[in-house]
């Protein structure tokens, strides 16, 4: 794929179960729809990527996230920070809920997930109405592309669309945070 698509194409392509490549805050993403299994297996095959290691949902909006999430268990002042820090590029690996389908979670008990500010993104998963698994669009050990003209052709050829945009300028991926502890693991 190298032609950009509309997001309206984007939504019909995660409608049906295909992967997509979209720019985030700070690289470009590999997206489908979290709740597919198959899907996500396939945009892990083409990333290279074991699914123990678990993947990042985005969203546009924290009820997005609510039916993989659980964060009754944790303190007030946790939930405040977490809440406080989105939307923007804040990644929190917080509790999942029983719901969370575990190729998005792999072996962990967490889930990582944020909020976002990009307005593609945002306009993504508004209009295809749930989170989207977000993933740097690299095979895994390679560098994360920061622009369209960075990204893998290897990649490219596996992806059923290509959402017109760029990232906002981040110097790195985003930051990830464990939601417990507040501890920065990225």
């Amino acid at each position: 794929m190298t032609e950009t698509s509309s997001i309206e194409t984007c939504i019909t392509t995660l409608r049906n179960g295909g992967v997509i490549a979209y720019p985030t805050e700070g690289v470009w993403g590999l997206g489908c729809d979290p709740r597919d299994e198959k899907a996500v297996l396939r945009l892990l095959a083409l990333k290279q990527r074991d699914v123990a290691k678990g993947l990042i949902l985005i969203a546009a909006s924290e009820a997005q996230l609510a039916d993989c999430i659980d964060l009754s268990t944790l303190d007030a002042d946790r939930i405040a920070a977490i809440r406080a820090s989105w939307p923007g590029p804040n990644t929190w690996i917080v509790p999942a809920s029983k719901h969370a389908p575990r190729w998005i979670t792999g072996s962990h008990e967490g889930i990582a997930v944020r909020v976002t500010a990009h307005p593609v993104v945002i306009a993504l998963c508004e209009q295809f109405g749930h989170a989207l698994v977000s993933t740097s669009a690299n095979i895994a050990s390679q560098p994360a592309p920061r622009s369209r003209a960075e990204l893998d052709p290897r990649l490219l050829a596996g992806v059923d669309a290509l959402a017109d945009g760029e990232t906002t300028g981040l110097a790195q991926p985003t930051t990830i945070r464990d939601a417990r502890t507040g501890q920065t693991l990225r």
